[in-house]
């Protein structure tokens, strides 16, 4: 179709050559002038298709869509016109020349070589931007489409609207913007209007037919996308949205990645970027193990590193099938980055001495851990022996084979433990400071600390086995949606964004930090299951009813992310912190403490080993924990 279309585009621009002649010389001429430089018309004429038609085919204007022509298919026309346009002038001058040597009457006025320029241009730009024009405007009438409103008049929804114009497929018509910035008031983009602020968006769906409404601000925080979905939900209008921010790191913006709107995007903070630049240096050129990459942020971890052109990335994961998912995946995304999955439990200390042999990792991030507050409370030899000597043995082989940098994952649950899962992840992090002040194995003694540090975080959002699953599987199912307390707090982030984070934070290490990520503030677990509720269409208590269960053994009604009195520093990005480095206790004995606890999680005395984890542990409290025994497992949230 293509082509069969551009044999009619080299057709009129052949007519267009000769029209731009024969104009070049009633330009410059007076009608009775015409006849006198007819050789010189004809020459010029015959000329000019002889060059130009190759000249614009060497440019491939014979090779394009035009009903998708932009500036840059203007550039490549001017381009293309100019230097048909001199290589005619030249030619035909040196004609004139020639013929004037030789005593040839063949006059011409020099003039009307750059008016024919100027021709030419018009109308070989032109008849291909009318193109565009008529594609446009059939897309337009060909459907009677449904008709969208568009929140954010800035780059994105400037694509939005270009997309949704250009597309048939998409049925959906731009009909306004909406957007707070007053300088845009009443402006037109592509044709379409501003027409209010998104205070406005209920009077708009009011007085005008509007469909659906589309959330085009990919930086957009959550109270904005809450008040828009609220006010569509109200008025049963469709709504959908770009990713954040975060999901649209090394990605491109397209309408393909519009989707409904979810609880992540109820979520979203004011994004704050800097120094990525930093975190592709780190990153760039290395040999990448990531633990748990099978898992959550483990596979994230991967998509963001595999972004930022690696040597080699490791993925290593005790579960196969997670590992044989996110190997497919970088694989068809990146198909000429090296990436060697690794079925491996951190548990095995020889086996991953054979993959640090092999591999020689410069860089590895440590996000294997069970998880599970609950399930580790009534498994505690299983959070012990995986979250702490895993780690421990992860370490001990990062040390042994002098990796150059070490980044572990931990968790909120730390601070202060109540629970197994915390106190194992408190003591993680012990290890990875401890080996921070490790001297070299083949240098002897170090001045600085090796590049080993901590990044902690709360609550992440979409992770398997997180509540928003389990919200919406219990919505599904009609209800009750369980919730623990009606005061229970907890910090939350996305995943992408939680991410990034870590690895801007691994990019300005220099050995010995706890970094803990800005989680903005603290949000009500009811809030949460009320707002999932909502973008399901349904009423919280009236349509699904939301029950209190009790809160569980070990956990705490609001999470910590620093011992209290803890100063902080700043670091070079906004929402990365630093805790003061006094402020990270490790005792002199820990590797003993380290063995005896691995001996004291295989008895049977739960109480001796909550005490002996509470000694260990500044301001540590399992003791004081309910027994998991003694009433069935839950898990409500």
């Amino acid at each position: 179709m293509t082509h069969f279309r551009n044999r009619f585009v080299l057709l009129g621009d052949i007519l267009f050559i000769v029209v731009s002649v024969l104009g070049s010389f009633a330009l410059r001429l007076d009608a009775g002038q015409i006849g006198d430089y007819y050789p010189a018309i004809v020459i010029m004429s015959g000329l000019a298709l002889v060059i130009k038609i190759p000249t614009y085919y060497f440019f491939g204007l014979y090779r394009r869509l035009w009903v998708y022509a932009s500036t840059n298919e203007l550039r490549l026309i001017t381009i293309a016109v100019t230097t048909a346009s001199i290589l005619t002038s030249g030619i035909m001058s040196l004609i004139l020349l020639i013929a004037n040597s030789q005593d040839l009457v063949l006059g011409m006025p020099r003039s009307a070589l750059g008016i024919d320029w100027l021709i030419s241009l018009v109308l070989i730009g032109g008849s291909r931007f009318a193109l565009r024009i008529l594609g446009e405007q059939s897309a337009r009438r060909s459907g009677k489409g449904r008709r969208a409103l568009i929140v954010g008049a800035g780059d994105a929804g400037a694509l939005v609207v270009r997309e949704l114009q250009k597309s048939r497929q998409l049925d959906l018509i731009p009909v306004g913007f909406l957007d707070d910035d007053s300088a845009k008031q009443k402006h037109a983009i592509y044709g379409v209007t501003v027409i209010g602020k998104v205070s406005d968006l209920a009077t708009v769906l009011d007085n005008q037919q509007v469909d659906e409404v589309i959330i085009a601000i990919p930086s957009a925080p959550g109270d904005i996308i809450r008040q828009v979905n609220d006010v569509c939900r109200k008025k049963g209008i469709a709504s959908r949205t770009m990713p954040g921010i975060y999901e649209l790191i090394g990605g491109k913006v397209s309408v393909n990645r519009l989707r409904e709107v979810d609880i992540t995007d109820l979520l979203r903070r004011e994004h704050v970027r800097v120094n990525d630049e930093k975190v592709g240096e780190a990153l760039s050129g290395k040999r990448v193990l990531v633990t748990g990459a099978g898992g959550s942020i483990g596979r994230e971890l991967c998509r963001q590193i595999a972004r930022r052109d690696p040597a080699e990335l490791i993925l290593l994961g005790h579960g196969e099938n997670s590992i044989f998912e996110i190997f497919l995946e970088l694989q068809s995304n990146y198909p000429a980055l090296k990436i060697f999955p690794v079925i491996a439990d951190v548990r095995n200390a020889p086996r991953l001495d054979s993959v640090f042999t092999m591999h020689q990792p410069q860089i590895i991030f440590h996000a294997a851990a069970h998880k599970h507050v609950p399930l580790m409370e009534a498994n505690p030899v299983e959070a012990v022996t995986n979250n702490v000597i895993g780690t421990r043995n992860i370490v001990q082989a990062a040390l042994a084979h002098n990796t150059e940098r070490f980044v572990l994952i931990s968790t909120d649950k730390a601070v202060r433990p109540s629970s197994i899962y915390g106190a194992t992840k408190r003591l993680a992090e012990m290890i990875v400071l401890d080996a921070a002040q490790t001297p070299a194995l083949a240098g002897g003694a170090r001045e600085n600390n090796r590049a080993f540090t901590v990044v902690r975080f709360g609550n992440v959002l979409g992770s398997r086995g997180s509540i928003i699953p389990i919200f919406k599987n219990q919505i599904a199912n009609g209800g009750p949606v369980t919730v623990t307390h009606p005061d229970m707090l907890r910090f939350f982030m996305t995943i992408p964004e939680a991410v990034y984070l870590v690895l801007q934070a691994s990019s300005m290490q220099s050995g010995g930090e706890v970094f803990v990520l800005n989680m903005g503030q603290p949000i009500r677990i009811l809030d949460l299951a009320e707002d999932l509720i909502k973008l399901s269409g349904l009423e919280p208590n009236k349509d699904i009813e939301i029950i209190f269960t009790g809160i569980r053994p070990g956990e705490k009604l609001v999470e910590e992310l620093w011992d209290e009195g803890t100063p902080l520093v700043p670091t070079l990005h906004p929402d990365i912190f630093r805790l003061d480095q006094h402020a990270s206790f490790t005792p002199s004995n820990l590797p003993q403490a380290i063995e005896q606890l691995a001996t004291s999680s295989l008895t049977a005395d739960r109480a001796a080993l909550n005490q002996f984890i509470d000694n260990l542990i500044p301001g540590a409290h399992i003791s004081d924990a309910q027994p998991s025994d003694l009433r069935p497992l839950t898990l409500d949230f």
